[in-house]
């Protein structure tokens, strides 16, 4: 089996940044999920579906990346994204996407990232990292989002829920 340590290197960060905004939602105090912040803006719960749209993201980029291999991700297309969300439906719906993540990662090769994918907003393509990367950067903002919400909530969140450190 070839190596491919590019493509697991960046799986290993995606699945750190799922994974970190996972046990974030987990924080979230019960009566949090209609909290909005002070000066408004969406709700907790609008966030967190948010959230599953960055997810989406990611697994619309590895779907076009080969979508023979991955045919079954257009079902994922019909999923709610950008909704009102509650812990359970949240729970189920980011351990949905973490699990295509992890079978869209397991059929690329290295030299996938180099190549150029079609977009709405670049038909001439874009290469695949970058779409990765675009998609990564669009969760971990949004996990930052959730961090600061669940501070102004008074949950004793610091550096290492937002980070993971290597010892």
């Amino acid at each position: 089996m070839p190596l491919h340590p590019l493509r697991d290197a960046l799986y290993a960060k995606v699945r750190e940044q799922v994974d970190l905004a996972r046990t974030l939602m987990e924080r979230l105090p019960d009566e949090g999920f209609e909290w909005t912040p002070p000066g408004g803006g969406w709700s907790t719960a609008r966030l967190l579906g948010h959230l599953l749209d960055c997810l989406a993201g990611m697994c619309a980029a590895l779907y076009a990346a080969h979508p023979d291999a991955l045919g079954h991700f257009a079902a994922l297309r019909g999923l709610p994204v950008n909704h009102g969300c509650g812990r359970e439906e949240a729970r189920a719906r980011m351990d949905q996407y973490a699990a295509s993540i992890a079978e869209g990662f397991a059929v690329l090769a290295d030299a996938d990232l180099a190549r150029p994918i079609p977009t709405v907003f670049v038909p001439a393509g874009e290469k695949l990292l970058t779409l990765i990367l675009g998609n990564l950067e669009h969760l971990i903002n949004h996990k930052h989002e959730l961090f600061a919400r669940l501070k102004l909530m008074g949950v004793a969140v610091g550096t290492r829920d937002l980070y993971r450190f290597r010892e």
